[in-house]
């Protein structure tokens, strides 16, 4: 008799782009302000308070040609 389970997981990515075009590149201000927003969204999906702190490794960031990309997946059950 099989002694295993299956599920279906539906992932979503969620990102901020912040505009870093040559030769100067994205402005602080720019990649601080994306970062508070995909924190904030971050909480909100995962039932945090708007104070609680996320784990260190909740927000990814990517360097493109021309942007800064800051981002997460989340991750639930796929709806029957």
């Amino acid at each position: 008799m099989a002694t295993w389970t299956s599920r279906t997981v539906t992932s979503t990515r969620h990102e901020w782009e912040v505009p870093a075009a040559p030769p100067w590149g994205a402005a602080l201000a720019d990649v601080e302000s994306a970062t508070a927003v995909a924190a904030i969204h971050y909480r909100k999906i995962h039932g945090f308070t708007e104070d609680a702190p996320i784990p260190g490794n909740a927000l990814q960031f990517h360097a493109t040609d021309d942007a800064i990309v800051i981002s997460f997946t989340a991750e639930r059950p796929a709806s029957a």
